[in-house]
This record gives structure tokens, sequence and C-alpha cells, in this order.
């Protein structure tokens, strides 16, 4: 592909017509919408992290229009990732906020969001997103192309360009997902294995070990990379293997802020729950503000650059590739949104307040659309923007006199809406560059991400209300990590009830990493969760460093074989997601008789199990199988 826009030329021409938005590319990005954005959210609120969709959404549309439908259209598959990974975006950002609201019902502070107010709160968010970036796509898409790579947007159509390949890499993908899904069932469903392994350490008081032996988290360690698997591991290590010890140590008999029992008689999980979770949080609140210090000089370069694209964005071209959705529609909706957070009661802000959120919107939107194009989705600190967003929502709501409950669910409403737009901005974007090199139609593609922005809206409040019902945010098997840790964050500002000391030494520590000059976002998401997610996740991103090094193979089988790996670690990742959102509904379908569907089918209480020896040696044959799939021969389609 030429890197100099006077030479570029799409891969189909502006003049060329070809099948793009059609009623099979429609039905296939909503339905992938929704697998993609339901797996993700049980992902994230499992382990903390979400991965895009794009590239598995791509190739699954791959092998079913061409394979069963017998169609060639690259566009039509390009425009089915893109409704695909907007959902997938979504849910991302809802996930990471929205949850809190679920904790703080559980706690009879306030009701429940309804169905309709998280669609109202995704819906918002999404659709700023969206339209904020289309009057940025000439600019950062076209005018700079060569100069921000975008380089998940550039895989993608990478992936697409070898669509001769799509059968074989589609069944790559359900291959993982099947096998993740049996894997999951038998082990969460059936119970014959734990998903979760973990030994008390004698003679060292207050440490464990443990491993989730998770096929999510093999995946996620796998795309994540050996050396973020790695950070995380060590944020870990030095929760479970040096404070918490210290901690039992010293604390005795004394019961101190915030745990009910003395020091001496917590296990290592309440040491965890009582005080390394929130130097954990303090950590990790810093690393998101120093990642969004540190890239204070791009934001402002990034915002600079917007407000002058917005002055070439008036008009519209008749040439096919370079046609956007009108401004004035635009600028129209946008218009009505900001009108409608100021009106309805789920955003509690006046007309001032709801013009501000839009602005704060535009800004995070053009931050993360540069952004990703420079360093990838991946490194866009959206968690420093929600971090930002809600401490100085809650602050001025809080001085505006809207405190208490009323003001802490309304924080995080606002900070949703942001984390929401920066996530869906930065897909968004990436899709623009997909679709710029494959000669796609951009207002099709901007009216594809509205449709996946929409349908992911009206699904994901199932999602969470099912996931809730089914275990309760919080609980062992649903963390909710990042939400949980917006929650302490407001808390904080609005009631000043937390335990401090231990947030600031999380802040301390995050310092500290910094100075050293090791990723802090990574070693602190590690300091935060359990070390078995770390544990998991490290096992990945061993199998990956495997690959990385291998000697006596050429740099194409090295891309060939981590390609085949990252769509199979994809396919694990969303199996284990659906199968736990459909074990879910066996937990919370009930008859008249007060059994569940998980009763009536026994899908729980299995006498058969093969104990935590069994399971090692089961996961253990997982990673084997994504050996096997990494160094197999690449199979023809």
């Amino acid at each position: 592909m030429a890197t100099n826009k006077k030479d570029f030329k799409p891969f189909i021409a502006a003049d060329k017509i070809v099948p793009e938005f059609t009623f099979t590319s429609i039905f296939l990005g909503i339905i992938l919408a929704i697998v993609f954005g339901a797996a993700n959210a049980y992902l994230g609120l499992r382990v903390g992290m979400t991965v895009s969709a794009s590239i598995p959404a791509a190739v699954i549309s791959m092998g079913i229009i061409r394979l069963i439908l017998k169609k060639e259209s690259i566009l039509e598959n390009n425009l089915v990732q893109t409704i695909g990974s907007a959902g997938e975006s979504v849910a991302a950002g809802a996930i990471f906020t929205l949850p809190a609201i679920f904790l703080w019902a559980g706690e009879g502070l306030v009701e429940t969001p309804t169905l309709i107010e998280i669609f109202l709160i995704s819906l918002v968010g999404g659709l700023l997103g969206v339209l904020f970036m289309i009057p940025l796509r000439k600019a950062l898409i076209v005018e700079e192309h060569g100069v921000l790579p975008y380089p998940e947007g550039t895989a993608c159509a990478e992936v697409l360009l070898a669509g001769e390949e799509g059968g074989a890499k589609a069944s790559t993908v359900f291959a993982g997902l099947g096998v993740a899904a049996g894997y999951k069932f038998v082990s969460d469903g059936l119970n014959v294995f734990p998903s979760s392994v973990e030994s008390e350490i004698s003679g060292y008081k207050g440490s464990m070990i443990g491993m989730d032996i998770l096929p999510a988290l093999l995946g996620v360690g796998y795309i994540c990379g050996p050396k973020i698997s790695g950070y995380m591991l060590s944020g870990g290590i030095l929760g479970w293997f040096v404070l918490m010890p210290l901690i039992s140590l010293f604390g005795g008999d004394v019961v101190i802020f915030p745990a009910e029992d003395p020091i001496s008689i917590l296990d290592p999980w309440g040491l965890w729950g009582s005080y390394v979770r929130y130097i954990g949080a303090g950590a990790v609140a810093a690393g998101g503000i120093l990642s969004l210090i540190k890239s204070l000089p791009l934001i402002i370069k990034t915002f600079s650059h917007a407000m002058k694209s917005f002055s070439k964005a008036g008009g519209n071209s008749d040439i096919r590739t370079e046609q956007d959705l009108h401004m004035p529609t635009i600028l129209g909706c946008i218009a009505i949104i900001a009108v409608a957070i100021w009106l309805l009661p789920v955003f509690p802000v006046t007309l001032l307040g709801a013009i501000i959120i839009v602005l704060f919107g535009f800004f995070f939107a053009t931050v993360s659309s540069r952004m990703v194009g420079l360093v990838g989705s991946s490194n866009n600190p959206v968690s420093g923007m929600a971090i930002a967003t809600l401490l100085i929502a809650t602050t001025l709501l809080k001085v505006t006199g809207i405190n208490g409950a009323d003001g802490m669910v309304g924080a995080i409403a606002i900070g949703s809406i942001i984390c929401i737009v920066a996530a869906i901005a930065g897909d968004t974007s990436q899709d623009l560059k997909t679709g710029f090199l494959l000669g796609a139609t951009p207002k099709k593609q901007q009216i594809g991400e509205i449709i996946g922005v929409f349908v992911s809206a009206v699904t994901i409040g199932g999602v969470l209300y099912l996931l809730n019902e089914a275990w309760g945010f919080g609980s062992k098997e649903i963390l909710a990590p990042q939400a949980s840790m917006m929650k302490m964050i407001v808390e904080g500002v609005m009631n000043a009830e937390l335990p401090w000391t231990l947030i600031f030494a999380g802040v301390g520590i995050a310092i500290l990493i910094e100075v050293l000059g090791v990723p802090v976002l990574p070693f602190a998401v590690g300091l935060y969760l359990p070390l078995g997610l770390s544990t998991g996740i490290m096992v990945g991103g061993l199998v990956r460093l495997y690959i990385d090094k291998k000697k006596n193979i050429s740099e194409e089988e090295r891309k060939d074989s981590t390609e085949r790996g990252i769509l199979y670690t994809s396919g694990l990742i969303a199996g284990e997601g659906l199968v736990g959102v459909l074990l879910a509904i066996f937990a919370v379908i009930k008859f008249a008789d007060k059994e569940t569907l998980a009763d009536k089918i026994g899908v729980v209480g299995n006498s058969f199990n093969i104990g935590q020896i069994g399971g090692i040696i089961i996961f253990a044959l997982l990673t084997l199988s994504l050996v096997y799939v990494i160094v197999g021969k690449k199979r023809n389609s």
C-alpha cells in the first residue's frame, strides 16, 4: 500500500460500485455486535480487560459470506466488522463504569438502574463518539495517510485483502470458540474441574499462590504479549508476596479500617479485599492520570489539528470514497443529544452542564481518534480520561449542591458517556482507516457505526442485569474491577470515606514504577487484580514469547504463526464469554418450584470432579492446543 497520500489508490476504485450496505452485511454485523459485545462484557467484568473484535469479526464474515453464501465482496465484509466492532466498543465503555450503580444498589443506597437508563447512557455516549469522529475523517485518515498508521485499522485491512484465506482463518476462529465453549461448560457448568486453583503458602502467612485456568486469560495473555503480561504479574507479586505478608506480620490482632476484623484472622482473600485492593486502586488511578499527563503535548497538538479539520469538513463530495454524512445533519444530531442530556432525568445537569458534557466529549473524542492512529487502541489512555472526568464531574456536582447518592449516580452517568465516547471514537477512526484503504464508502460505514452503537445500547443492559443477577458484581466470579475503582473514586470525592492512606500508598508505588521506566498501568492493574488472573494471563504471554523468539523460521512464517494464534485466542475469548452469559441464564431462570434451569439440567453440584490437579492438566492441554495451532502447518482454504 502506498504511504504517500498523492500516490495512494484504494483496493476498490472510487468509480467502481460493489455490494456494501446490504441486508447480509447489516444482519451479520448486528449478530456479531451482539455476540462480541456480550463476550467482551463478560471478559471485562471478569478480568478487567477487553480486546478488539475487528479482525475476528472480519474473518468470521469472510468465512460466512465467501464459503456459505458463495458471495464475493470485500466491502460487505468490511461493513460487517464495522458494525460488529462498534457494538464491542460500546459494551467495553459501559462495563467499566455502569456496574458501579449496581454495586450501590446492592448496598441499598440507590435504585438499580433501569434498562431504559442504561440504554440512554450507552446510546448518548456511542452516538456522540461516532458523530464527533466524522468531521475529523478527512484530516486524520485522508490528509495524514502515511503519518498516522492506525495499526489495528491497517491490520484489519490486510486481513480482508487476504480474503482468499478467509475459509482457513475463519475455521481457526471457530475452532477456538468451540474449544473454549466446551472447556467453560465442563468447568463452570458441570463443575468437572475448578476454573481457579490456589494454595496458601505454609510458613509465609498472608501469601497465596494461585491461577485462574480460563481460556479467556490464555487468549488475553497471548494477544497482549509477554511484556504486558509480565508487568501485570509483577504487580500481582508485589501485592500477594510482599504487601500482604507484611500486613499480616505487622498487623497482629489490630483492627485497621476498612477491615472490621483483626488482621490476624484474615485469610489472603480478606487481606486483599480489605487493604491491597485499595492500594491497587490508588496505583491504577495514578497510572491513568500519569498516562494522560504524558500525553498532554500530543493531546494539545491533536486538539489543534481537530479544530482546523472542522473548517475543512463543511462540504461533501460526489466521489463515492469521499462522501461523509452531511455536516448539518451531524450538528443537528449533536444539538438534539445535548438537549436530551439536559431534559432527561438520568443526567442530573442543567443546560450549561449538558453543553459542558458535549464539549468534554468532543475533546476526548478528538484526542482518542488521533492517539489511536499513532499508538494503537491498546495504548489509548481511556482509563485516564474516565478518571479525570469522574473527578471533575463529582466535584462540580458536589459544589452545585447535587451530592449524596444522586450526585454519585449522576457522576457515573456522566463518566460513562465520556468513557463510551472515547472508546467508540477510537474504534470508529480505526474502522474508517480500514475503509479508506479498501475503498469503502465512508457514509455507509458511518451509518454502520450508528447501527452497531444502537444494537449494543439495546443489549448491554440485559447483559449487565443477567450477570449481576447470576453472580453479583464485585463477587469472585464477576469482579467488575474498573467499575469498583470508579465507585471508590466517586465515593472518595463525594463522601471522603475512603482509606486514603492505602490509596496514596498506591499512588506512591505508581510514581516509583514510573520513575523506574516501567509502564505503570499494566503493573498497577496487576496489583489491583487477584493474583490468579495475572498468572493465567502470563501463561498466554509465555506462549507468545515462544513464537516471538523461535529460531529457524522466516519472518513471514513468524507473522503467519502469530496471526493464527491471535485468531485462535480471539475465538477462545469469545467462546468463554458466550458460555459465561449462557451459564448466567441457566442460573437466573427459575421455575414454579423455585429451582433454576441450572438445577433442572444438573449444571450445578456435579459429584464427579477431578480436582485442582486435574484442572491444571486440562489447562495445560488447552495451552498445548494453542501451541499446536501456532506451529502447525498452514492450512489451505
